[in-house]
Order: C-alpha cells, then structure tokens, then sequence
C-alpha cells in the first residue's frame, strides 16, 4: 500500500493512504486542492495542490474529480433566452452569441 505524507495544521507530520485523500482538479486537471482528515486530531485539512502535486497523487491512486468553475444562470440569462425564442432566426442568433 502507498503511503503519503502530509502535514496537518495542529499535529504536523501525518502519513495517509491513497483512499485518505480527496483530490479535486480545476477544469484545466493541472491544478487544484486536496482534502483529508487528520488521522490522530480527525480535523478535517484542505491544501492547494500545483501540478506537481496532482501527479504525484494521481500516479499513486488517489481518486479525483474535476470541478468547474462555472457561475449559475441568472434570471436575466433565462429572459433573454426566452426573448430570443419568439424571434425566427433564435437559432443563428444563439449561436452568434457564443451561447
């Protein structure tokens, strides 16, 4: 079995296995953060991950997922979109607008 070390904010050195750690990448998958909780404090840590990082975990096992930075739709979005449905040329005109 594999074994990371870490550090832990209040006990310091920490050693986990690959099903310890959480990985989550930005939609790009070079960069992102990683979870664990401490095995002797049980505080739940989360720490930056560079790409050095993230291929260091991933070639040990440790699962990812990737998580996009995307903003919910507004009202605003959702009224212009239906506006748009009641003009005959909605569908060139959506894809002009990059949507």
């Amino acid at each position: 079995m594999t074994t990371i070390r870490t550090t832990c904010s209040r006990c310091g050195d920490v050693e986990l296995s690959t099903k310890d750690i959480s990985l989550e990448l930005t939609g790009a998958g070079d960069e992102g953060t990683y979870r664990f909780s401490c095995p002797t404090c049980t505080t739940t840590q989360q720490r930056p991950a560079s790409h050095r990082v993230v291929s260091i975990l991933l070639a040990t096992g440790v699962a990812y997922e990737v998580v996009l930075d995307t903003l919910p739709i507004t009202e605003s979005e959702i009224g212009r979109f239906v506006a748009m449905l009641d003009q005959d040329d909605w569908f060139g005109r959506l894809v002009a607008s990059g949507g």
